[in-house]
């Protein structure tokens, strides 16, 4: 085969990708190739590959940020290449994190003063976060109970069953065991009364979620910790809280102001909240913040020298881009506080235009909340003919990603359909989303009742048969030679 090259620029040449030798071998699966390809082709042959991922933007089953302005673009890419852990060298982007744990501190009112610095820090996502914090209880438990003279060697935590699989992870690499309050039929939240009957004195903490990842709903923070507070009094026990705000923290401080569920109650401890979720940035940042000092325990924060001067770290990881850092302090500033109101306001609205249109069909059970994550999960009110993953497979086909799924224990029986909506979920794309719905409703009951109907004249059919096959035997039974 002849290979074609094209000239790109004084002393270089390129090959064409479609005309080379290129685009008839397959690439590389599990050795690193011999010999090197152009740039070009490279490029081009990735590209072809991620054609057939699906489209971030109609990916209705991700939390994650799939949109951000140019600027801010331009601004990752100007920093993509700096490590934020070397924060001597990069000195301004660690005063970046710090102003955004500052702000993200008295968004959810820690009780600071104006000037004075939050403890918190910038995580990989919510998931590292969850850990950090999770490990801070299990120290402060146990040198607590060491000061007691008391075994310390089987922490629990208090969750609901509908917590994120991070939590799951915690309790399994940090050998703690999940306590899991059970979710029943139409309650598919932690129960604060129930959870508090879980607790005990080897508890480390009771962790609550503003906005479930099954239904968006919030917990009642503000009960669990009334509870907790009498519980604490009556055994003299002293324990704590986490919020896992993933999903709420940067949703509830607009929408709902008067909702407590942070600082405001004293048993809250620390918080986690993505960035690449509601935070409006790209994957993946997450941040945990601390409602003082007393509460992260010194020895867990390690100090290192050889970057150049004394930085304290407490992270599970150590190398990490710093862009998404910087594109967390554009959006705070750019965007502030009328801004991120503005947007989530957009968010509920069309939820509300989406969960209107999916009710009007009289096929769905909204299980979902208004007053919560602004998404939409409904269940089937008649899966006999088809379920919701029947749904969820022929959005696809229109390029929608929207995800089915069981609930979790003990409320597995319930399957429902859920999306998320984004920044970038517009009010025309839901409504465009709806006819598509709509038209996969009238596909699956056309589909359903050609399966009856088939069934149907096969049966029949079947029955014609056995019926004259049985006139033939007996027939045959009753013949006898000669004339009949």
């Amino acid at each position: 085969m002849v290979i074609s090259h094209s000239s790109s620029g004084p002393g270089e040449s390129a090959y064409n990708t479609f005309s080379s030798r290129y685009a008839g071998v397959e690439l590389p699966r599990y050795r690193m190739p011999e010999n090197s390809i152009p740039k070009e082709t490279a490029y081009q042959m990735i590209t072809d590959e991620l054609m057939l991922d699906g489209n971030p933007r109609l990916d209705l089953a991700s939390f994650v940020t799939t949109w951000m302005e140019p600027e801010c673009d331009k601004l990752i890419m100007d920093s993509i290449n700096k490590n934020y852990v070397d924060m001597d060298e990069y000195p301004v982007t660690t005063e970046l994190q710090n102003r955004c744990v500052n702000m993200i501190a008295h968004l959810f009112n820690a009780p600071i003063n104006e000037d004075e610095k939050a403890i918190g820090v910038s995580t990989v996502g919510s998931s590292e976060a969850i850990m950090l914090a999770g490990l801070a209880f299990k120290r402060k438990w146990a040198n607590k109970r060491k000061e007691e003279g008391k075994p310390y060697d089987k922490p629990n935590i208090v969750t609901g069953a509908n917590v994120q699989v991070c939590w799951e992870k915690f309790a399994r690499y940090f050998e703690v065991e999940l306590k899991e309050v059970k979710l029943t039929e139409g309650y598919y939240v932690m129960d604060p009364l129930k959870a508090v009957e879980m607790v005990d004195e080897n508890t480390i903490c009771v962790a609550a979620i503003l906005g479930s990842t099954l239904t968006g709903e919030y917990e009642d923070v503000k009960l669990l910790n009334d509870l907790l507070v009498e519980k604490n009094k009556e055994t003299g026990w002293n324990v704590p809280i986490h919020v896992d705000a993933a999903s709420g923290g940067f949703i509830a401080p607009f929408l709902h102001p008067e909702l407590e569920w942070d600082f405001r109650l004293p048993l809250v401890k620390s918080i986690n909240v993505s960035g690449h979720k509601y935070g409006l940035v790209y994957p993946g940042v997450g941040w945990v913040v601390w409602r003082s000092k007393d509460d992260l325990p010194e020895e867990l924060i390690f100090h290192i020298n050889y970057l150049g001067t004394d930085q304290p770290t407490f992270t599970l990881n150590f190398s990490k881009g710093a862009s998404q850092i910087i594109a967390q302090y554009y959006q705070l500033i750019r965007l502030g506080f009328e801004g991120y109101k503005h947007i989530m306001e957009n968010c509920q609205a069309n939820a509300a235009v989406l969960r209107e249109g999916m009710e009007a069909t009289g096929r769905f059970s909204i299980v979902s909340k208004e007053d919560g994550v602004p998404l939409v999960a409904a269940s089937l009110k008649d899966s006999t003919k088809f379920s919701v993953f029947d749904v969820s497979e022929n959005l696809r086909k229109f390029g929608w990603i929207v995800p089915a799924y069981t609930m979790a224990p003990d409320a597995e029986h319930v399957a429902v359909l859920r999306v998320v909506i984004r920044e970038d979920f517009s009010r025309s794309l839901a409504q465009r989303l709806l006819a598509d719905i709509n038209k996969v409703l009238h596909e699956l009951d056309a589909h359903a009742a050609h399966a009856i109907k088939t069934v149907t004249q096969k049966s029949v059919l079947d029955t014609e048969k056995r019926f004259v096959a049985a006139c033939m035997s007996l027939v045959k039974k009753n013949k006898k030679t000669g004339v009949c």
